[in-house]
């Protein structure tokens, strides 16, 4: 077979898997935060917001990942304040950010001359379609990602669990705590153009749940995840492909068959 034909027709599969394992990374270690320090509504309510840059984003013309970065990374910081600094309404800023976002965005993209309806990827996901432009930065994102874990991990693990042990100790809670949700808001860009918005929170936490039912220890449960998150997604991807599925919805149908199988086989081990 010629391989430059080969790229020429099917080099999206090749972007779709390289941005599978990209997101599979970056979803793994931040979902793993996530559903240890149980902050998956905060996720939530990033994941909405960004829909309002990606809105602005296609209003000026520019690639509507650079508006979801910064729109996610806004709300991270701001949700970040409110829960540390304020200390109430913490799930109204939550609600304000999850349905400000989203009106910004849908009017953002009706604003649009000749509305692109390429946004909708963004609701549903849609691996299929990344760019190779996308791909560079969500190398950048998941390096940055693995980084900050990589530098901090002790420190993380003792905001995770005992947020005033970690204090006593020391150690800047607030600065960690906003920088977790930052990542947070990194990963849901990564994962964006894997699942989609809507779907992006069941990826972040349905995998990293299962690897919590069998692992003794934080870092096993990080690479679990990752290993569980590539797995539904590459396969997932291929039955998107072989039967002409929407990609985002066919890896969360088995992310979800998944973590129930893992919940009824721990239930049935647990009887013996």
């Amino acid at each position: 077979m010629d391989i430059s034909a080969f790229f020429e027709n099917y080099g999206f599969i090749t972007n779709s898997i390289i941005a599978v394992v990209l997101s599979s990374i970056a979803a793994g270690i931040t979902g793993t935060f996530v559903v240890v320090k149980k902050i998956s509504y905060i996720g939530g309510g990033i994941a909405h917001a960004v829909m309002g840059g990606l809105g602005i984003a296609y209003f000026i013309g520019v690639n509507p990942i650079y508006g979801a970065l910064v729109f996610s990374v806004f709300a991270a910081i701001l949700i970040g304040y409110v829960k540390l600094k304020l200390k109430q309404n913490e799930d109204t800023m939550i609600s304000a950010l999850w349905a400000v976002g989203m009106a910004t965005g849908i009017i953002f993209a009706y604003l649009t001359p000749g509305y692109n309806v390429n946004l909708l990827s963004f609701l549903f996901g849609n691996v299929l379609m990344i760019s190779t432009e996308n791909l560079w930065l969500l190398l950048i994102l998941d390096l940055i990602i693995a980084a900050f874990v990589f530098v901090y991990y002790k420190q993380l693990i003792f905001i995770t669990f005992d947020e005033e042990y970690a204090a006593v100790r020391g150690i800047n809670v607030n600065l960690l705590t906003i920088l977790l949700l930052i990542m947070v808001a990194l990963t849901i860009v990564i994962l964006v153009q894997t699942v989609g918005l809507i779907l992006v929170i069941a990826l972040l936490t349905l995998p990293s749940a299962i690897a919590g039912m069998f692992s003794n220890t934080l870092y096993k449960m990080i690479l679990l995840s990752i290993a569980l998150i590539l797995l539904f997604s590459l396969s997932g991807l291929a039955l998107a492909f072989s039967v002409n599925l929407p990609s985002g919805a066919s890896i969360i149908l088995m992310a979800g068959a998944g973590y129930i199988l893992a919940l009824a086989g721990k239930t049935i081990a647990r009887s013996y």
